[in-house]
């Protein structure tokens, strides 16, 4: 049984799509490794996701049993957040109509997981 850990940045300030193309890149991938992608990759979003990444890195090495070179990226994923306010700035639209400006934001999804780290006890999560 493996032990997964996970970070969250919400509100990201950029569209889910965006994010979504870096996520891509790192799944699957050990967190050691992730990290070194995401550190020398040249989209915009790689700045917001090395961050949950290592953030759900030092989660997990809040737990004595996990060690960090055996870590690995188990799950990414980027939902749509909520429109940013100011929503009432607009564009030409088509046929002389004005179409509002959608500032876009995201939340940012990372589960890291240890394959050989054991998960807490059953007792432990009931009690919470």
């Amino acid at each position: 049984m493996s032990f997964e850990v996970r970070a969250v940045h919400r509100g990201a300030r950029m569209g889910a799509y965006k994010a979504r193309r870096v996520l891509a890149l790192i799944r699957g991938r050990s967190a050691n490794e992730a990290l070194d992608q995401l550190r020398n990759d040249r989209h915009r979003a790689s700045r917001y996701v090395y961050d949950v990444v290592a953030s759900a890195v030092a989660n997990a090495l809040q737990n004595p049993a996990v060690r960090a070179n055996r870590l690995v990226i188990a799950r990414t994923f980027a939902q749509d957040g909520p429109l940013l306010p100011g929503g009432m700035r607009v564009r030409p639209g088509p046929q002389g109509r004005a179409m509002p400006i959608k500032r876009r934001t995201c939340h940012i999804h990372v589960h890291v997981a240890d394959p050989e780290a054991a998960a807490p006890q059953a007792a432990e999560k009931g009690e919470n």
